[in-house]
């Protein structure tokens, strides 16, 4: 949920930088609130008709908060005019920088769409219709605006999971067809119906030589065609969350894993109930990344007393949605979530105090909404995705969430 919070000023606001996968062009300060996105109308329409009819669905995805039409004539007022649901969050430096950055796309796009009618031209005695983007620019005015799914974070770890067997959508030429299968044939996407699309790991790997300037190491999407495969990805996804040299222990590692493990099922059920068809969308899973400022949120969110008249049929008010729950013992030491959180309601049961998990938590009380976040997990990436009422759900990506399922329950024994 978006707080009122105001989006710090930075004089040097730089490209959002926490993204793992996609294309470029996407705005955001770090450590703010705000996403912008370059996308098609596809994408727009699919998020809202979800947030209008498809309440459930929509629970999965970012908040979204509006869009923008912003070209090389865009001025500041035309962004206070499109979101004004979302201006009060943003300085006049953020908006400035939006523009700014809206003018660069449109010129770049400009400048790409130049060299790929020329190289068509020279090439049309080839038959080649299609070419992968490799300036990854989507040729758009429109962006959408969401919540920051690393916003809370203090240290975010991030991996995108792109979903499906099959990626290409219906529209699509044959020469993408054949490219994408092609990937799909020899990545994990067509062995679990899923791949890595990229991952972010504070103080991962075991050489701080690999580590960015803010001790990340970045596993881009050639990591996850090329070294990933089906006898390795469960060592890899471990890589993500299990991390001694952020202090990540196998108790906290296989809590994490557990309450991903919860909300995976959430998004399986909610997707084996809807009418979608979505190629290569994703599951972003984000948790603080810092093993010490993990076990600070779980402290802070944990209750130290039991909330007034609150019984295990009633949910507390510390949130109104509960997706997993985290057990710290009276010396303050990690025990594995309950199944799926029956009976967790963040009370005292006996000397145990139970924590509600509120990655991804509704509330109305401004104080839980400011605490450190823990965990989220979120569907993304609709540019080709659509409803298909009456034909039934989408097992395509179904099947990737499934394996992921079973691979999370296996880092939790």
């Amino acid at each position: 949920m978006i707080s009122n919070r105001e989006i710090p000023k930075h004089a040097d606001l730089q490209p959002y930088n926490f993204a793992v996968a996609g294309h470029d062009g996407t705005l955001c300060d770090p450590e703010g609130e705000l996403f912008i996105k370059p996308c098609v109308q596809q994408e727009i329409d699919f998020y809202e008709k979800a947030f209008k009819d498809h309440p459930a669905f929509a629970d999965l995805m970012p908040e979204y908060l509006g869009t923008l039409v912003l070209n090389d004539t865009s001025d500041v007022h035309d962004i206070e005019e499109q979101i004004p649901a979302a201006v009060e969050h943003m300085t006049q430096h953020f908006k400035e920088e939006a523009v700014r950055m809206a003018k660069q796309h449109a010129a770049d796009v400009a400048a790409a769409e130049a060299v790929k009618e020329a190289e068509a031209q020279a090439k049309a005695k080839d038959n080649i219709s299609w070419k992968p983007n490799k300036s990854r620019k989507i040729a758009t005015d429109k962006s959408v605006v969401l919540e920051n799914a690393a916003y809370g974070f203090k240290r975010p770890n991030i991996l995108d999971a792109k979903l499906g067997q099959r990626l290409w959508a219906d529209d699509a030429p044959m020469e993408k067809r054949k490219r994408f299968d092609e990937i799909t044939k020899v990545t994990t996407n067509g062995s679990h119906g899923f791949r890595i699309a990229g991952m972010r790991v504070y103080k991962g790997g075991e050489n701080p030589e690999e580590w960015d300037q803010e001790g990340y190491k970045v596993y881009n999407k050639d990591h996850g065609r090329l070294v990933v495969n089906k006898d390795n990805i469960v060592q890899e996804i471990r890589k993500f969350i299990f991390n001694s040299r952020a202090n990540i222990d196998e108790d906290l590692g296989r809590a994490v894993a557990e309450a991903f493990v919860n909300d995976l099922k959430r998004v399986e059920q909610v997707l084996a109930s809807s009418e979608t068809r979505m190629y290569s969308a994703s599951l972003l899973f984000t948790f603080e990344g810092d093993g010490d400022a993990l076990r600070a949120a779980i402290e802070q969110q944990t209750p130290t007393t039991p909330p007034k008249e609150t019984t295990k049929k009633e949910p507390t008010p510390l949130a109104s949605r509960v997706d997993s729950g985290i057990v710290m013992d009276g010396d303050g030491e990690i025990v594995l979530p309950r199944g799926n959180g029956a009976g967790i309601n963040g009370v005292i049961e006996g000397d145990v105090k139970v924590l509600q998990l509120g990655g991804d938590a509704e509330s109305d009380d401004e104080d839980f909404a400011s605490l450190p976040k823990i965990y989220s997990l979120k569907l993304i990436d609709f540019a080709h995705a659509t409803w298909v009422p009456g034909q039934g759900p989408d097992e395509n990506s179904l099947f990737g969430v499934r394996s992921l399922i079973k691979i999370f329950e296996e880092l939790v024994q």
